[in-house]
C-alpha cells in the first residue's frame, strides 16, 4: 500500500540532524578507546611527548625559541597544539565512513553526518587535550601568561577547519584511489612536522627559505598564532587571510567531490577501503 511520506518542519529536521551528529560524535570518540577518559589521556600524554622530543632537541642543538622572548614552552605548545588539531581531524574525516559503508543503510544517516561527527569528535578531544595541558603546566610548573588568548585559540579552531578542509578533498578521492590517498595523508603529515614552522620562528627565516614554506597555510596559521601569544613577536612573514581563503576552496572542493563520488557510490568500493 503506497504511504504519504509526511513533511517535517524544517527546525525539527535541524535538531534531528543536530541530534545525530551528537550521537556520532560520541560513537566516533570512543572508536578509538571504549573508555573516553583513558582515550583522553592517550592523547595528553601523545602531546606531552611530543612537547618532550622538542624541548630536548632545541635544548642541545639550541635555536628555536631564540628569535621570540617568552616562555619557551609556549613556544613549543604555540605551535605543537595547532599542528595536532590539523592532522588529527585530518586523519579523522579521511577516516571516516564513505557512502559504501554499512552505516549509511540506516537512515537518516548519511556521510555529511560522519563527517561532520568525526571532525567535532577530534575538536572536542583536541580542545579538551589542550586545556588539561595548560592547567598541568600552570599549575605544576609555572604561571602561565598568553597574550591574547582568544585569538591564540581562534588560530587553533583555524588549524582544525584548515585540515577538515585537506581531509574533505582527500575523502572524496579516497574511494576513487584509496591507496594514493594512504599515501598521500602518512607523506603530509609526515612533511608538515617540519613545513608548518612549528619548531622555528618565521620572523627567523632568511629571505630566500620563505618559498619553502609560504605555500603551507598551516605555517601561517602557527606563525599567526605566536603573534596572538607572544606581547613581543609580530608575525609579518604570514598572512591570517591566506589560509582562511585557501581552507574555505579546499572545502567547496572538497564538498562537491564527496557528492559526485556519492553519487556513483559502489558497494565493492568497501572492500578495497
Amino acid at each position: 500500500m503506497a504511504q504519504q511520506k509526511r513533511r517535517e518542519h524544517p527546525l525539527i529536521t535541524i535538531l534531528t540532524i543536530m541530534e545525530l551528529i551528537f550521537h556520532s560524535s560520541v560513537r566516533s570518540i570512543r572508536k578509538s578507546h571504549s573508555n573516553a577518559l583513558i582515550g583522553l589521556l592517550m592523547n595528553v600524554i601523545q602531546t606531552v611527548l611530543l612537547v618532550a622530543v622538542f624541548f630536548i632537541v632545541f635544548s642541545v642543538v639550541g635555536g628555536g625559541a631564540a628569535a621570540i622572548r617568552g616562555d619557551y614552552l609556549l613556544f613549543l605548545l604555540s605551535g605543537i597544539f595547532v599542528y595536532m588539531c590539523h592532522i588529527k581531524v585530518l586523519s579523522a574525516v579521511v577516516g571516516s565512513e564513505g557512502p559504501a559503508s554499512p552505516m549509511m543503510k540506516h537512515a537518516p544517516m548519511n556521510t555529511i553526518v560522519a563527517i561532520g561527527a568525526a571532525a567535532l569528535g577530534e575538536l572536542y578531544i583536541q580542545t579538551l587535550s589542550l586545556a588539561v595541558v595548560l592547567l598541568l603546566y600552570h599549575t605544576a610548573w609555572t604561571p602561565l601568561e598568553i597574550y591574547q588568548p582568544v585569538g591564540f585559540f581562534g588560530m587553533v579552531f583555524l588549524g582544525w577547519f584548515s585540515g577538515l578542509a585537506v581531509g574533505m578533498v582527500l575523502l572524496s578521492l579516497k574511494p576513487w584511489m584509496p591507496q594514493s590517498v594512504k599515501l598521500f595523508t602518512q607523506l603530509y603529515s609526515r612533511l608538515n612536522m617540519f613545513a608548518s614552522g612549528k619548531m622555528f620562528a618565521a620572523n627567523s627565516l632568511p629571505a630566500f627559505m620563505l618559498p619553502y614554506f609560504t605555500w603551507n597555510p598551516l605555517f601561517h596559521i602557527v606563525d599567526q598564532g605566536r603573534g596572538y601569544a607572544f606581547i613581543n613577536y609580530t608575525p609579518y612573514q604570514s598572512s591570517l587571510t591566506y589560509p582562511i581563503y585557501v581552507s574555505l576552496i579546499l572545502l567547496m572542493i572538497g564538498l562537491m567531490g564527496e557528492f559526485y563520488t556519492r553519487q556513483r557510490a559502489s558497494a565493492s568500493w568497501e572492500a578495497k577501503l
